[in-house]
């Protein structure tokens, strides 16, 4: 495979010149279009439920859609071998225009869920196309400049989506924030259709899709998500205990068929590949805490819903920075990058395990500023080391299975973060979110959160001792 050594000699103005720069934007637009979508429907759903009713079945809107976007993640290899990159953008955007059109027409949820789980698939495909077509339409010294500059777009649809949303919803006209994707759809097929002629996979892996380990794998979630739906600590701890089963079961059968859904190597700590993907998801793993910061900083520190918001931003646009800063590393830096990037991590959430949960600060702007640098360098964290991670996943995949690897990057990062998502659920509960509620069970929960998952990055830091150069 072709090596990476030459990543000092790339530079940004070279990925965006002439048909790279199209070809960028075709790619990050991909990501842009999946991660706007979900902050665009967090924001208006409320004022969709005032509407069309639903509340006992809001969650589902999130559930459905992760476990959807899984599938297409993991579908998206298979397609990407029988149809070719360009046929299969192609259709992931069709496919993807026909959900946002069921989403505007929906008379009631159960159609709203419908055409959520059609944007869901098609957005999972997208997510994954944008990181498999790197290896395909770039140089290999560009590779870690274009996955920051795909990364990158989650930290501009933190900020844009909810601003999008929010103007729609704030006058009663949610339904047109499904039919402003209609153009940006459109544009993104008219690049793929000019600009990914002759593109094609490298490794044409063929056969049948590895349907018990997506099935197993849908499976998964669900339990997991439907445990920490629930307010019984009971049936948390046994849903996650299912969960885990399931995938352990996925790992055993995945590892020995000939129709993978991850590539050789992925379940194993022995081997190069597993030693990332374990990474990678400890990582996310942090940031899914965002889940909850809303919550905490209105209910503990009384701040505004609007001011929440944009300070739980703050993780994501750390990332995008990072990510930015990180992509111009050579070799040697983005390894020690890959060694810092946990301690980051582990270092700021511990803080807000600390900070978060006292309510009498004197100084409440001084408060404001510690939270703010806290959660930035979660992010910051995160995005140091995620571009050289998915360039490694790259490199030390198994020949033939170059494009299963790249696909699996959304697969597995789509799956830790609803595995930290329900984790969290489990822990918030436990710790008291509901019961007692109010300030002190936010301020119990805040503190158990904060200092479990900085536990997940500390294990990322061990883990990182063992990426070889």
């Amino acid at each position: 495979m072709t090596s990476t050594a030459a990543a000092p000699q790339a530079s940004w103005r070279e990925l965006f010149h002439g048909r790279n720069g199209l070809r960028s934007i075709a790619l990050a637009g991909g990501v842009a279009l999946h991660a706007v979508n979900i902050y665009i429907v967090t924001t208006i759903l409320p004022t969709v439920i005032q509407e069309i009713g639903g509340l006992a079945y809001y969650a589902w809107n999130t559930t459905l859609f992760v476990v959807a976007s899984i599938v297409g993640s993991a579908v998206s290899t298979r397609l990407i071998a029988t149809m070719g990159p360009r046929q299969t953008y192609l259709l992931a955007l069709a496919v993807f225009s026909l959900g946002a059109v069921g989403c505007a027409l929906a008379p009631t949820m159960p159609v709203m869920l419908a055409a959520r789980t059609v944007q869901g698939v098609s957005g999972g495909v997208l997510f994954a196309l944008s990181y498999a077509l790197i290896r395909v339409v770039f140089d290999s010294h560009l590779w870690p400049r274009a996955m920051a500059l795909v990364s990158g777009m989650w930290g501009v649809a933190t900020l844009g989506g909810p601003a999008i949303g929010g103007v729609f919803a704030q006058n009663g006209h949610w339904r047109l924030a499904f039919w402003v994707m209609l153009p940006a759809a459109l544009l993104l097929a008219l690049i793929v259709a000019t600009q990914f002629r002759g593109k094609e996979a490298q490794d044409t892996a063929t056969g049948r899709l590895p349907i018990a380990s997506i099935t197993l794998l849908v499976l998964s979630v669900l339990a997991i998500s439907i445990a920490s739906l629930s307010q019984s600590l009971a049936w948390n701890v046994g849903g996650i205990i299912i969960g885990l089963i399931i995938a352990a079961l996925i790992a055993r059968i995945d590892s020995r068929s000939c129709n993978k859904l991850l590539p050789s190597g992925a379940y194993s700590l022995s081997s190069q590949l597993g030693v990332i993907y374990a990474i990678m998801s400890l990582l996310v793993a942090g940031l899914t805490t965002e889940i909850f910061v809303p919550y905490f900083l209105q209910v503990i520190h009384g701040l505004t819903p609007l001011v929440a918001g944009y300070m739980t931003a703050a993780m994501a646009g750390g990332w995008t920075l990072a990510s930015l800063y990180s992509a111009t590393s050579d070799d040697t830096r983005a390894y020690r990058l890959i060694r810092i990037s946990p301690v980051i991590v582990t270092v700021a959430l511990t803080i807000l395990a600390a900070t978060i949960p006292i309510s009498t600060w004197q100084n409440k702007e001084a408060s404001i500023v510690v939270y703010c640098i806290a959660l930035t360098c979660v992010g910051f964290g995160i995005g140091l080391s995620w571009p050289h991670l998915l360039t490694r996943v790259f490199a030390v995949a198994a020949a033939g299975e170059e494009t299963l690897a790249s696909a699996s990057i959304t697969t597995v990062q789509l799956y830790a973060t609803a595995l930290s998502a329900a984790l969290a659920g489990v822990i918030v509960n436990g710790a008291g979110l509901a019961n007692p509620g109010g300030v002190a069970g936010a301020q119990g929960a805040a503190l158990a959160l904060f200092a479990s998952f900085s536990i997940a990055s500390a294990l990322a830091v061990l883990l990182s001792t063992r990426v070889k150069r």
